[in-house]
């Protein structure tokens, strides 16, 4: 089996081998993403189990049924089975259609939208503990509310026990999994559509991601 984490995700057909090797640095950067963010050289600040855990609950905002996320779900119940069971419930109940937020640049307030804030409840923090529970609530303002995240919402996690490196490896791990995900969609897209020969698109794996 490859050991390339979205081929493995997207059960690469040697037609969708092909089209991805026409973009090799954007697919080894995107490994290299991967083994980084959870094949650390260290896990002083976050965990390993934290790593999965806030990975199932980013991609599982997608639905269940989406491949990116039944494969981060299956990484943190092997990780930790029991917060899992909580975490992936979480992320059923929080998944919404985003993004929302208000702008505070001037001219913009018109394209302000409101929806949906995710605030675990006593009972989820008493189960997973509060620093996972603010590590899930800022990766849901990240996913949903990018546009309002601030200092304050850094102050939480701070206050939640998280390290200043720890709040940088939280954020780089958000974004590389949404992009991870829109490459899978857009694969699995393009393979279900037929349209995997080089002759019948010009997509690279970052168009779509755009």
């Amino acid at each position: 089996m490859t050991d390339d984490i979205v081929d493995r995700i997207v059960e690469v057909t040697p037609e969708l081998d092909a089209l991805r090797r026409r973009r090799p640095v954007t697919r080894e950067q995107l490994q290299a993403s991967f083994d980084a963010l959870f094949r650390p050289v260290t896990v002083e600040h976050v965990s390993q189990a934290e790593r999965e855990l806030v990975a199932a609950f980013a991609t599982g905002l997608a639905g269940a049924e989406d491949s990116t996320a039944v494969f981060y779900a299956a990484r943190a119940q092997d990780a930790d089975p029991q917060r899992t069971r909580v975490v992936l419930a979480e992320a059923a109940d929080a998944a919404v259609r985003g993004p929302f937020g208000a702008y505070t640049e001037l001219g913009l307030q018109e394209e302000n939208t409101e929806g949906e804030r995710y605030v675990p409840s006593d009972a989820v923090i008493a189960v997973i503990g509060e620093r996972l529970a603010a590590a899930l609530a800022h990766t849901h303002l990240l996913v949903f509310r990018p546009r309002e995240a601030s200092g304050a919402d850094l102050g939480r996690l701070l206050d939640a026990g998280w390290s200043t490196d720890g709040i940088v490896t939280l954020s780089q791990l958000v974004s590389f999994l949404a992009f991870q995900q829109r490459v899978v969609t857009g694969l699995r897209v393009l393979a279900a559509a037929g349209r995997t020969s080089a002759s019948e698109t010009e997509i690279s794996e970052g168009e779509e991601a755009a």
